[in-house]
């Protein structure tokens, strides 16, 4: 008998939808025939077509033993097992796969993403980086190859997924996919946009309508966020497997009420936190804070950082070294004679240059940002590591920041100008009629940088008390791993946040960069005046739009910082002295913020602080 007479028919009822009479036929073949590769590649297509891939795993690795060198019976093979359960067999087949086959991208992508499901993060970012070299136009290995940089904190997520409107529409559970990864890339507005149009397709995909409900309250549409989210419970069962996230979420919701101890009693509920879920316990201390338990937001801080950090040290293990500074870059300086020797460059005038709020993190560079941006003659664009991006490219060719700036000519000035611009246009519609505000608060160890660009920018910088500040970067689950690898410990922080100062004080001696100090402590107590005088520093002529910024900051709905939820608010005093609530978690850390507590002004005494305040 010819064998397309065999397999013919088996063809046909796979194509009609008949997977179940494929599957009869197969196995009336296989009777007669049990080592037909092409009936037993159709049997295990059929049972993975029924959702049964578990029991596809013997015809699979049957194939493995009669064509050992075929790279896509080892690829089935591992798919297979590793919906089985078995996912370091699955490993194994797909290494085997990706030695056969090493330039098939496909290969590639399924090693990758079972490195990923593996916890091996380097190595799973680095595979799916491979594929997509590979193939650079796929929009499915593009979307892995970013949740493997994501999960290193790679920013070359950023890179892999900007096309992502060229690839719509994409199937449920890749549109599903990208939506969340631009939400941890700060894309949360494009998250919505995919996730409704999604669930207005697909009504009841229930982890869209999480990931939905999710954005929402990121974005601010809290109402809506709620609304998703008692939909999803009210029609969820245990078998669903959703109730750990409906509760996580129910908690965040509880948290934006002001029900913290609802809040808390949601999170403690679901018991241990995997070491990946990490993230949650800073909710729970946030949670715990509000309520006045120092003792249990210090415990549960210490279990999340040391999870983060074994995270962390995955990738960037150099950030945890005993001889690592407490932040990269805060040690380098511009040396006075290299500066001497800066040529006389052309740069734009004050109108055409970006206004750089700066300040060690959680000081409120957040709060000032949004006051500018509720000006008409100026424009934020939430928080980009644009400086550490063209400094790294600077270093690629052999230029040293900020030691060789000195080498810069006209032309090399105008092109980091123009990188500079097209980076700030690829992430905010520009308006040229504004002034940019760069907001990043660790751009103030990149003085040196910015001066050479653009010289006659003006800076704002932020100050808090730096106690206050310490405690909440303590409590802030950062994205970024150098911040988060110098906020391990409450010392760490003091020692990173001495040396980002000594940094900006070196620098702002030696460059004297238009600067205007912004007190945070003042700004709350005299909002108008303070507002007044910062109009008065860039030019201004009206600072009373500025005054509304809570509501222009309801407006943007999403905003790119821990503080999201505090800026949609007016000015208030909650905040300042709060650090008095531990003290006694600070009483080793004093001495090392001494002499920075001295240069601006802070009692260094904790009986003269909780005094003071």
């Amino acid at each position: 008998m010819n064998h397309d007479d065999v397999t013919g028919p088996i063809v046909a009822a796979v194509k009609a939808g008949a997977v179940g009479e494929a599957e009869r036929l197969c196995r009336l073949r296989l009777d007669q025939q049990p080592e037909d590769s092409n009936v037993l590649l159709l049997l295990g297509l059929s049972l993975q077509r029924q959702g049964r891939l578990a029991e596809a795993v013997a015809p699979y690795a049957r194939l493995t033993q009669l064509h050992p060198e075929n790279s896509m019976h080892w690829g089935n093979y591992a798919t297979a097992l590793r919906v089985a359960g078995d996912v370091e067999g699955a490993l194994r087949a797909a290494e085997t796969a990706v030695e056969l086959a090493p330039d098939e991208p496909q290969r590639l992508e399924q090693l990758g993403l079972l490195l990923l499901q593996l916890g091996r993060l380097p190595d799973a970012r680095d595979t799916l980086l491979r594929a997509w070299a590979k193939a650079p136009d796929s929009p499915g290995i593009r979307i892995h190859a970013a949740r493997g940089c994501i999960a290193c904190r790679d920013t070359r997520a950023d890179i892999l997924l900007a096309p992502w409107r060229e690839w719509l529409p994409l199937d449920d559970d890749l549109q599903c996919e990208l939506a969340d990864l631009l939400s941890q890339v700060g894309e949360v507005r494009a998250t919505v946009e995919l996730l409704e149009d999604l669930v207005a397709r697909a009504p009841s995909n229930v982890p869209a309508l999480l990931l939905l409900a999710k954005a929402y309250e990121r974005v601010n549409r809290v109402d809506e966020a709620a609304e998703v989210l008692d939909r999803v419970a009210a029609g969820a069962t245990a078998a669903d497997g959703v109730g750990r996230e409906i509760g996580i979420q129910q908690a965040q919701l509880a948290m934006r009420r002001r029900a913290y101890g609802e809040a808390r009693v949601l999170l403690e509920g679901l018991g241990d936190f995997s070491d990946t879920e990490y993230g949650h316990l800073y909710s729970l201390a946030k949670a715990c804070d509000k309520l006045g338990d120092a003792a249990a937001v210090m415990k549960v801080l210490r279990i999340a950082h040391q999870r983060q950090g074994d995270e962390i040290r995955q990738y960037a293990g150099h950030l945890y070294a005993p001889d690592a500074p407490p932040l990269p870059h805060a040690n380098d300086r511009l040396n006075a004679e290299d500066f001497r020797q800066w040529p006389d460059l052309a740069g734009p005038d004050l109108a055409q240059s970006p206004v750089f709020v700066v300040g060690f993190p959680r000081s409120g560079t957040t709060l000032l940002e949004q006051m500018l941006d509720a000006h008409p003659r100026m424009q934020s664009m939430d928080e980009r590591p644009f400086l550490n991006n063209l400094a790294d490219q600077l270093g690629d060719i052999g230029i040293k920041v900020p030691r060789d700036l000195h080498k810069l000519d006209q032309r090399d000035c105008d092109e980091l100008r123009k990188g500079y611009l097209i980076l700030a246009c690829g992430k905010v519609p520009r308006r040229w009629d504004a002034r940019l505000v760069d907001k990043n608060p660790l751009n103030m160890l990149w003085v040196p940088m910015i001066h050479r660009m653009f010289p006659r920018a003006k800076f704002i910088l932020a100050l808090r008390h730096p106690c206050d500040v310490i405690l909440s970067c303590y409590m802030q689950n950062f994205r970024a791993a150098p911040l988060a690898a110098a906020s391990r410990s409450l010392e760490r922080l003091a020692r990173a946040y001495v040396a980002a100062m000594e940094n900006w004080r070196y620098h702002e001696s030696l460059i004297h960069p238009d600067v205007f100090v912004s007190r945070y402590e003042d700004l709350v107590a005299d909002t108008p005046g303070r507002t007044r005088k910062i109009a008065e520093f860039l030019q201004l002529d009206d600072a009373e739009s500025m005054l509304r910024f809570d509501a222009r900051a309801r407006e943007k709905g999403y905003i790119a910082t821990p503080s999201y939820t505090q800026v949609i608010e007016p000015v208030n005093a909650r905040s300042i002295g709060h650090w008095l609530q531990y003290r006694d978690y600070f009483e080793p850390v004093l001495p090392i913020l001494a002499p920075m507590l001295e240069h601006w002004g802070y009692p260094v005494d904790i009986g003269q602080a909780a005094g003071a305040h």
